[in-house]
C-alpha cells in the first residue's frame, strides 16, 4: 500500500520539525513538503500533489483559511487539516465554510493527529473533541434553513436513520449495531448521503443534520 502523502503548511520551523519527525515514524505516511506561509503552501501543494495537508490558520502573506480555498479549488481531490493553538468559534466556524476536511488543535495528543490525517484521507470529518461541543450547540441554536429541512426529502427512511445517529456523533461501528446492519451498509448509505445532500465529509453531515432541523436542540 501507497503511503498517504503530506505537506506541512506552518510558518515555524519547530512545529514543522516536530510534526514531520512525528509522521515520518509511520509507515503508512509520508511527508512529500514544508511551507513556511500561504502562498508557499499553495505552489508547495501544486508541486507535490498531496493526499492531505496540515495547514497553520496565522500565517503571512496569505492566512491558513484563504490558502485553504485555493488548495481546494487547485487540486479538490486533496483534504485540508486546519491547526491553530486557539480554539476560538469563529475560527472553527470559518474553517468549515471554507471547506476543509476538519480541525485541531497544536496541542491535540500526536495519536489524534495521526488519526486525523487518515480519517481525512478517507474523506471523513475531523474535529478536535474540544471544540465539538461548541459546533454542535451554534448549529442547534440556528433556526433550520427551509432549503435544507425540504432537501431530507431526497433520503430514504433508512439513510434518514442513519443521517440522524451520524449527527448524534455515533461512529459507523455504533450505527450498525443500532439499527442492526453492517458496518458496509452504514458505509453505503453515508455515501450515498453526502452525495444526495452534496456535502464534503461527515463533519458537514453533522452540521446538516441540525441546519436542517433532524435534530432539535437538546437530543
Amino acid at each position: 500500500m501507497n503511503a498517504l502523502r503530506v505537506v506541512l503548511a506552518d510558518d515555524e520551523a519547530m512545529v514543522r520539525a516536530g510534526l514531520r519527525l512525528l509522521i515520518d515514524t509511520e509507515d503508512d505516511l509520508e511527508v512529500v513538503g514544508e511551507a513556511v506561509d500561504g502562498e508557499d503552501a499553495v505552489r508547495v501543494v501544486a508541486a507535490t500533489s498531496p493526499d492531505v495537508v496540515l495547514i497553520d490558520v496565522r500565517m503571512p502573506r496569505l492566512n491558513g483559511l484563504d490558502a485553504a480555498v485555493r488548495i481546494l479549488s487547485e487540486a479538490p481531490d486533496t483534504r485540508v487539516v486546519v491547526l491553530t493553538t486557539f480554539d476560538e468559534d469563529e475560527v472553527v466556524d470559518e474553517a468549515l465554510r471554507r471547506g476543509v476536511a476538519g480541525f485541531l488543535l497544536k496541542s491535540s495528543p500526536p495519536e489524534d493527529m495521526l488519526e486525523a490525517i487518515r480519517r481525512a484521507s478517507r474523506g471523513q470529518g475531523v474535529l478536535d473533541p474540544s471544540v465539538v461541543p461548541g459546533v454542535i450547540s451554534r448549529y442547534a441554536a440556528t433556526p433550520a434553513a427551509l432549503g435544507r429541512a425540504a432537501a431530507l426529502d431526497l433520503l430514504t427512511p433508512r439513510e434518514t436513520d442513519v443521517l440522524r445517529l451520524v449527527g448524534r456523533g455515533r461512529s459507523n461501528a455504533e450505527i450498525a449495531a443500532e439499527l442492526y446492519l453492517g458496518e458496509t451498509t452504514v458505509k453505503t448509505h453515508l455515501g450515498r448521503i453526502l452525495d444526495k445532500l452534496e456535502l464534503r465529509d461527515r463533519a458537514r453531515a453533522i452540521a446538516f443534520a441540525y441546519d436542517s432541523g433532524l435534530i432539535s436542540p437538546g437530543e
